[in-house]
């Protein structure tokens, strides 16, 4: 092996790069990129866009560096021209390298409207180194032994690793709050190591003296790899199916802000909510998820450890490879196990601005989480990328444009049409610029089916296939059909209590009647059951005095207004129904009735003294007849007033007998009385025999003062 190329043979590996770990750019950010979602984010996948996704070949590749730059556009016309021309940039953290992304068989299944599952395979590629000094790069054809040479590396780690992954995805919907929904996703993954190849040199520097041709070289170093030297010298297969084996795990979740939700909740004919799960419902979507958590263990192979603090004359390095070359020439401090395979752990965080229906416009970022000075450990670039898309069912356009750690400023494009798609996150600045560092590109096809949109032709909130006029709005209780106005009275249907005959709206639909039949409709009646005058609203006036039959005392009687309709015959102010005299004048206090007087009552008794019987008995004579006349016209007088008949007599005989005689006269005068119409409840009698005398019992005229009748009135 020549000298030369021994010396740059300690660090030829910084041509393997820094890996890129961002696959299928722009694609990702797709509602309806089905399996796919979860590679960024295992959230993605509820709620999905897709029924079912089966993507059957996919893939995603990377080559990048910031040591050198080429015009893509001159590789169309002569591709060494491309790399001649190229331009170089070294510096102690110089990176170059390129990862492969293979998305196999996957499938994805939307299993209702917050539960889905993905199943999937997939084989990754990386390459990834850390700090290499491309100074040494930049030595054209090697470095001149007839000049000295100093080359101070420091640390320096990377690694190459290629793997296999089989794993499952879960994703929920945890909340749907109408404005707020939020979902998660788990995914697990068994993962199959297939090759490694992994450095970590620390302080390592080379010193070349032309004078002496010596070479002094310091620092420590780590080389491992499935296909190390075996006992016999000989180097093994870099691709070891048995190359390890793990658990990886993504997590992630997604908060979307829906604040037209009702704008996208449809309803059956029986008023049920129907989601419409074949549309993007958010304004605002913030993601962020880890992905890539876990190591390969019991990596087939071998880790050796070297001193490299040695002085030596140029012409002892020997070695067809760089591992013979390092066992040749340095000091092997120990000899183990390789190291475990550290994923390139990352995060990821987007948001998505859903502009209009098919606008978007999503800021991803993703940074690593992993160290890049850590062994065997393979690392993303921090990148920042902003993407306006256009995206449909069957249709998604998309162009990236980002900044990528050590590259600078990518621009792409991609598409999606159907089972087809492909793309590159920085094609268009690659052929544009002129100082192009990094390049990707991916593509594939799937089979993805959609979740049906819900259609609702007429807007009125039910969908077409349960709406029975789809192509005019109606109500859910009419079953989506507009509300009939049959009678043309423009109240609908369903509010007119008379759908078949129009009328106003106060009346509830329906006409106006005459209940009564008076030519007075029965909104202007006040007396709608009763035959009355248009004038007095529709209520009757029988007697005519102009005080209607509801407000008249005396509807049959003609009446004055200050009577309340009833007549005063007596003329004594008070209203003849009031009137216990009404044909006879008197005071409102004795109730319309004339008062009896003193005079009256001196005079009512004085015609009683006269009233005659037979001897010893309580038959009235005939000569007293016309005395009972005039008492008779006088309590006619008077026909509120009421009196007690009251007999007396003298006192020859028993006082007994003079009781029953008393008694028997006074009731004789009450029963004559009454039987010539005098009201009986107006009389009532009572015999106080010999007990009241008005005159002396011891004389005749005496004795025939007290034989008398009493007629007194009641107070």
């Amino acid at each position: 092996m020549n000298s030369r190329m021994i010396l740059m043979g300690i660090l030829l590996i910084v041509t393997i790069g820094t890996s890129h770990a961002q696959s299928y750019i722009g694609l990702l950010e797709d509602n309806y990129n089905g399996v796919h979602g979860i590679i960024s984010n295992p959230a993605n996948i509820a709620d999905s866009k897709l029924k079912t996704d089966i993507n059957l070949f996919g893939a995603s590749s990377f080559v990048g560096n910031n040591y050198v730059a080429f015009n893509l556009g001159d590789a169309f016309s002569d591709m060494s021209n491309a790399f001649d021309n190229a331009a170089t940039f070294p510096s102690k953290s110089n990176f170059i390298g390129w990862n492969i992304d293979v998305l196999g068989p996957s499938v994805m299944l939307s299993l209702s409207k917050k539960h889905s599952f993905s199943f999937f395979t997939r084989a990754r590629a990386f390459f990834n180194l850390n700090d290499a000094n491309g100074e040494l790069l930049d030595k054209e054809g090697g470095f001149d032994e007839s000049e000295d040479f100093f080359l101070d590396e420091g640390n320096i780690s990377g690694a190459f690793n290629l793997w296999a992954e089989i794993g499952a995805t879960y994703a929920r919907v945890l909340l749907d709050n109408e404005q707020h929904f939020i979902k998660g996703g788990l995914s697990l993954k068994y993962i199959q190591g297939m090759g490694n190849v992994y450095i970590h040199g620390s302080d390592i520097t080379v010193d070349y003296d032309s004078g002496s041709r010596q070479v002094a070289t310091t620092g420590l170093f780590n080389y491992g790899n499935t296909a190390s030297l075996d006992d016999e010298g000989n180097g093994g297969n870099y691709f070891d199916f048995n190359g390890g084996a793990g658990i990886g795990t993504d997590i992630g979740f997604v908060y979307e802000w829906r604040p037209e939700y009702a704008k996208y909740t449809k309803k059956d004919v029986n008023g049920n909510p129907i989601v419409d799960r074949g549309t993007n419902k958010y304004k605002l979507k913030f993601g962020a998820s880890i992905t890539d958590i876990g190591k390969i263990n019991d990596v087939s192979g071998v880790d050796r450890f070297y001193d490299l603090n040695e002085t030596q004359d140029i012409d002892n390095f020997d070695g067809d490879v760089l591992e013979e070359a390092l066992l040749d020439n340095f000091h092997l401090i120990s000899e183990t196990e390789s190291v475990s395979v550290t994923l390139p752990t990352a995060l990821h965080t987007n948001v998505d601005w859903n502009i209009t229906s098919r606008l978007y416009l999503n800021l991803n970022a993703d940074m690593p989480l992993t160290s890049k000075e850590k062994i065997n450990t393979n690392r993303v670039l921090n990148q920042f990328r902003l993407t306006p898309r256009f995206e449909s069912t069957w249709l998604g356009i998309y162009s990236p444009l980002s900044i990528l750690e050590g590259a600078g400023f990518q621009w792409g494009a991609g598409l999606r049409l159907g089972p087809i798609y492909l793309g590159s996150g920085s094609i268009i600045s690659a052929i544009a610029g002129k100082n192009t560092k990094a390049i990707d590109v991916f593509a594939g096809l799937k089979i993805p089916v959609y979740q049906n949109r819900l259609k609702d032709k007429d807007n009125d909130g039910i969908i077409n296939q349960e709406d029975q006029c789809p192509e005019v709005a109606g109500p859910i209780e009419n079953k989506g059909c507009p509300w009939k106005d049959t009678d043309g009275d423009g109240i609908l249907d369903k509010d007119d209590d008379c759908p078949n005959e129009a009328g106003p709206t106060e009346n509830k639909g329906c006409p106006w009647k005459d209940t009564d039949g008076d030519a007075v409709l029965d909104k202007d009646d006040h007396c709608p059951t009763e035959v009355g005058l248009k004038e007095y609203n529709g209520c009757p006036d029988t007697d005519g005095d102009g005080i209607i039959d509801g407000d008249d005392r005396c509807p049959a009687t003609p009446g004055s207004i200050e009577h309340k309709g009833c007549p005063d015959t007596d003329g004594d102010t008070l209203a003849d129904i009031d009137d216990e005299c009404p044909d006879i004048a008197g005071p409102v206090s004795n109730n319309g009735c004339p008062e009896v007087t003193q005079e009256v009552q001196k005079q009512l008794n004085d015609y009683a003294r006269t009233i005659l019987f037979d001897t010893g008995k309580a038959t009235i004579k005939s000569e007293s007849l016309s005395t009972m006349v005039d008492i008779i016209q006088i309590l006619n007088e008077y026909p509120n007033a009421k009196f007690t008949v009251e007999g007396h007599t003298d006192s020859v005989g028993s006082s007994e007998s003079n009781q029953r005689l008393s008694e028997a006269r006074a009731n004789s005068v009450r029963d004559f009385l009454i039987n010539e119409g005098i009201a009986s409840d107006r009389l009532s009698a009572i015999g106080f025999g010999e007990e009241k005398p008005i005159a002396t019992n011891s004389t005749r005229i005496g004795r025939q003062q007290n034989r008398r009748v009493e007629i007194n009135l009641i107070k």
